[in-house]
């Protein structure tokens, strides 16, 4: 008995995917983008419900693209395939974003900006969707290139205010990719009633019950099982191999009953992921094919469509044809395919199956494909470079340029993130010839994938012996050698104990010219007035500043010196590099010391839209956003709850981390002082100070030394005093003479200490310690009973600290002047407190006169979600236009 059939074409069940499709859909039609990704194994049904989006969305303009296992190593091979109906939009775009998306698509030469690149994309479908809108449709997006994987999803993340959507399908199971941050859909199987259904609508003949309730079984709602078992003449025995197997052994069987030449024509269409008919008949007529017949023959089977485009009838059907053919089949079909592959206009093609052709190692090919690679690398292809990179490896016959292929190819495979795999490779070293440069340059390899893995803490020696390599061939790398662990560890947060390894080997290495490392030995052996003077002159370098090299390195010098003007022209230095450069690791570092700085400063909303960018480019990129500066900023505004819950996350995730773990122990000391809560400052400032880590346990001192006065531990505040006095009083720093004053006041209690803290600090930068210089001096004359003379000072210091929104500390400042009988005036509301990070960054450029554009580029959104975002900050602070904004005094740029 046959289930009575649904009419043709219609998807049988899928309420809920269809649903969660219209909506996204129905969303974009009324301008509110975005995107949505679904889940599931092969067969199940995505690309259905990929066209019932497209049929979903009448009027739009619907672009596709699809990755495939074939080109997962081109860069921004499926980006090509989307954009390309819509690139007569590209002159509209602002001339350097169309510029980076025609060299990310080899039309035009030049450095990729992957920022641009995205916001290019971002702009082509936004100016398309002025026309009408659009819908992004993204087929086996398991096998996106990385380049477009992290475009798309980059795109996805940013259409919430246009009329794009965008949905991609994903077989399961496959690695992490981009895509996992999107809105997620896992498609699950039909219901045994849809099952039934399916099955009697495309049964050419009435099946028996029981192979019909088997089949029914045995393909667990998996659609495309329901279709190609029976066509397969039956099924696999229950539970033996995954529905997805079973599917494509039913296609191989389908492809073993064609004649040879059909299912060589599929072999050769099956390794050409492009679809080109323009590359299949001449490299079928290469081998010679007899088209017509074999064409045919194929398009027969109904896994096959030959027209404008060779179009499989579903992904797995294309892996079946490809899995099922020999291996020399599959490189005969390369061969050609290479053959026929226009070596000026597609080389990187033609290269990969070149490549994909050779059984045994070939130079020539090898050359090629190191070729690609340089290419792929200057289109921001990292993850192309290296796969090409370590395919010329194994082709390559001489084994030193074979070790020189494999370096490289690990090397890229660590810059694209592949920690893994890179170190895979260079396990293929260890019983190999090498030279010791070579030795070395595989060492500081290791070194770096240490360092990026949190549980791995052999970096530093695998750096240093690298500098032990080459110190007798080259003393000036092996010092650099050992510099390079230390600005590691500083970069990732590791920095306590490795200067202590890398000052060991310094003192062993040849003879050499005074360098950094000299000053970092005199600072350790020394102390602080012997090696200032060589500090100064490694900050500033005979060879150029030495942030220009090792910028982790020379912030912690300056803060070293307590010297704020330097940390500043630091961080500005690597801001415009970053921005001139397209770096994003540059341009965050230099964004998170600007952060810094200007916490310091207690200049709290340059900080904070200092890190509101920062995190859009993390955002941006895949990574996660710093975190130095988000503590320090913390700390200084003293809301308990949000520091704590802050402090908690990073202690929780820095197991290992000593330099970081410091920070949260500073950031918890200046907070535990700010709320007046002692004992735990106490703690905090001990733990901070407790490995001697540079900068970051000098800038402890102040604070130790005030919670333990507070507590009456005598004896550790004068130590730490005179800790705090011999590294200020080496530097000369106004600043850091000033709060060594003040420090010297709470121990002694001697008037003219604060008084002096108070001279030396009016000039200083570092607002907040300015501000504390006052207030402490106006406790102290409180409590020697001088409520007249205390007044001021904490006048002063309230007006200061609630200014800058130092609210635990202002807090202080209010309550002592309460207790003078006088009342502190609070402060009228400041932007940031009304606003979040992103909206006060927002807010601060527009207040400048950037406009939605140029703030759109600088914050990777787009002008639409700009217009958004000024929406909300208009309603918050009660405004109705820019210039309001612009009239704001808070939001006026400081000086």
């Amino acid at each position: 008995m046959r289930t009575s059939s649904p009419p043709r074409g219609q998807l049988l069940g899928r309420q809920h995917e269809k649903r969660g499709l219209d909506e996204l859909i129905g969303a974009a039609r009324n301008g509110q983008g975005g995107a949505l990704v679904l889940r599931g194994e092969a067969g199940i049904g995505k690309s259905s419900l990929l066209r019932h989006a497209e049929l979903a969305a009448s009027g739009f303009h619907v672009v596709r693209a699809a990755g495939s296992q074939l080109e997962a190593e081109l860069p921004f091979a499926a980006l090509h395939q989307l954009c390309l109906p819509v690139l007569r939009h590209l002159p509209e775009l602002p001339a350097q974003h169309g510029h980076a998306l025609q060299v990310a698509f080899g039309m035009a030469t030049g450095t990729p900006d992957v920022f641009r690149i995205g916001l290019a994309v971002l702009g082509l479908l936004a100016t398309a969707a002025r026309e009408r809108p659009v819908l992004c449709v993204v087929d086996d997006a398991q096998w996106l290139d990385a380049a477009s994987s992290e475009a798309l999803t980059f795109l996805a993340r940013r259409i919430s205010a246009e009329p794009v959507a965008a949905v991609f399908a994903v077989r399961v199971p496959c690695r992490a990719s981009e895509l996992d941050v999107l809105p997620c859909l896992t498609v699950e199987g039909l219901g045994d009633a849809d099952a039934r259904a399916l099955l009697a609508a495309q049964s050419h003949e009435t099946l028996d019950e029981q192979v019909r309730d088997r089949l029914v079984a045995e393909a667990r709602g998996n659609p495309l099982a329901l279709l190609t078992l029976p066509r397969a003449g039956g099924f696999a025995p229950l539970g033996i191999t995954s529905v997805p197997s079973r599917v494509e052994h039913g296609f191989q069987v389908t492809l073993s009953a064609l004649p040879a030449q059909a299912r060589l024509l599929l072999t050769v269409a099956a390794a050409d992921p492009t679809g080109d008919p323009g590359l299949l008949w001449p490299a079928a007529q290469r081998l010679g094919i007899d088209v017509p017949a074999a064409g045919a023959a194929a398009t027969a089977t109904g896994l096959v469509e030959f027209g404008t485009r060779v179009r499989f009838y579903h992904p797995v059907a294309r892996t079946a044809a490809y899995a099922s053919a020999e291996l020399a089949e599959r490189r005969l079909a390369h061969h050609v395919l290479a053959e026929v592959t226009d070596q000026e206009a597609d080389p990187d093609r033609r290269a990969w199956h070149r490549a994909q052709a050779a059984a045994v190692p070939d130079d020539d090919v090898a050359a090629d494909l190191a070729r690609s690679a340089s290419r792929a690398q200057a289109r921001g292809g990292v993850v192309a470079s290296a796969a090409f990179l370590e395919r010329a490896a194994e082709l390559t016959r001489d084994p030193a340029r074979r070790a020189e292929r494999i370096l490289a190819a690990a090397r890229a495979h660590l810059e694209a993130g592949a920690a893994d795999r890179a170190a895979d490779l260079l396990t293929t070293f260890e019983n190999a010839s090498l030279d010791e440069f070579q030795r070395a340059e595989a060492d500081l390899l290791r070194g770096r994938i240490a360092f990026v893995r949190v549980d791995d803490g052999a970096g530093p020696a695998y750096m240093l012996r690298a500098g032990r390599r080459l110190a007798p061939l080259d003393p000036v790398r092996s010092r650099e050698s050992c510099l390079a662990a230390l600005e590691a560890s500083l970069m990732v947060g590791r920095a306590t104990g490795v200067m202590e390894m890398v000052l060991a080997e310094a003192r062993t290495a040849p003879p050499h010219d005074p360098d950094v490392l000299d000053a970092l030995t005199a600072l350790e052996a020394d102390g602080h007035h012997a090696a200032v003077p060589l500090v100064r002159e490694a900050l500033d370098g005979t060879a150029g500043p030495l942030w220009t090299r090792y910028p982790a390195l020379a912030v912690v010098l300056a803060g070293e010196l307590w010297d704020p003007d330097t940390h500043v022209r630091i961080a500005e230095w690597l801001v415009k590099n970053g921005r001139e450069s397209g770096s994003p690791l540059v341009l965050r570092l230099g964004l998170a010391q600007t952060a810094a700085a200007a916490t310091l400063a207690g200049d709290l909303d340059k900080a904070m839209a200092a890190i509101a960018e920062e995190e859009a480019i993390a955002d941006a990129t895949g990574g996660p956003p710093t975190t130095y500066h988000r503590l320090q900023l913390a700390a200084m505004r003293g809301r308990r709850a949000e520091a704590a819950a802050l402090f908690e996350a990073v202690t929780a995730t820095a197991t290992g981390l000593g330099q970081l773990v410091a920070n949260v122990h500073w950031a918890s000391a200046v907070l535990h002082n700010g709320l007046a809560e002692y004992p735990l400052a106490l703690a905090a400032a001990r733990r901070a100070t407790a490995d001697g880590d540079i900068f970051i346990s000098g800038f402890s001192l102040p604070e130790l030394v005030e919670a333990a006065v507070r507590c009456g531990e005598r004896e550790t505040a004068v130590t730490a005093l005179m800790s705090l006095t011999e590294r200020t009083s080496a530097s000369g720093s106004a600043s850091g003479l000033g709060i060594a004053a003040y420090a010297r006041g709470l121990v002694t209690g001697v008037e003219d200490d604060y008084l002096e803290a108070i001279e030396r600090l009016a000039d200083s930068r570092l607002l907040p310690y300015r501000a504390r210089a006052h207030l402490l001096y106006g406790e102290w004359l409180r409590r020697q009973g001088r409520r007249q003379d205390c007044r001021p000072h904490l006048r002063t210091a309230h007006e200061l600290l609630s200014g800058a929104g130092l609210e635990a500390f202002a807090r202080r400042a209010a309550d002592e002047l309460r207790a003078t009988g006088e009342t502190a005036r609070s402060r009228s509301g400041q932007a940031r407190d009304q606003l979040t990070m992103q909206e006060l960054h927002i807010a601060r450029l527009v207040a400048s006169g950037a406009t939605s554009k140029e703030v759109a580029a600088r914050l990777f959104i787009s002008p639409r979600t700009v217009d958004t975002h000024l929406r909300n900050i208009f309603r918050k602070l009660g405004i109705t236009s820019r210039r309001q904004l612009r009239e704001l005094p808070s939001l006026r740029p400081s000086t």
